[in-house]
């Protein structure tokens, strides 16, 4: 007969157990990690038209003529630059090229879509939803 151990036994040991996840506590969690990503220059992004969001974009801020931009993409497949707006808008094309839809994900955190790519943002929403 064969010994159970390390991530076996683990494992079964998880599946004995009953709890399922606090969804605010996940969100915080999520949210926390998205803010931190930020700062240290990574941001969320589903490019080319991708479902799913990874954490592979970077994220730059800068001065403009009219105010902060943003420049956010990856090398391989391209940058966007994002103006900072005061209007509550959050942000718009800088490029010009094609317009951002911004919307309200969560809290603290926008999503912005140009043409088939969207970027996951830190954002004062004001609690927003």
């Amino acid at each position: 007969m064969k010994k159970l151990g390390g991530p076996l036994l683990a494992l079964l040991a998880l599946a004995g157990c009953d709890r399922t996840p606090d969804n605010g506590d996940l969100a915080e969690a999520e949210a926390r990690g998205s803010r931190e990503a930020a700062e240290s220059g990574r941001i969320d992004c589903a490019l080319e038209g991708a479902k799913l969001f990874d954490r592979t974009c970077t994220i730059e801020e800068m001065s403009g003529e009219g105010g902060a931009i943003l420049v956010v993409g990856r090398s391989n497949v391209g940058y966007r630059r994002l103006q900072i707006t005061t209007d509550g808008r959050g942000v718009v094309s800088a490029d010009g090229a094609e317009p951002a839809k911004v919307s309200i994900v969560g809290d603290n955190m926008i999503e912005v879509a140009i043409g088939n790519d969207r970027y996951r943002l830190p954002a004062n929403t004001g609690g927003a939803k």
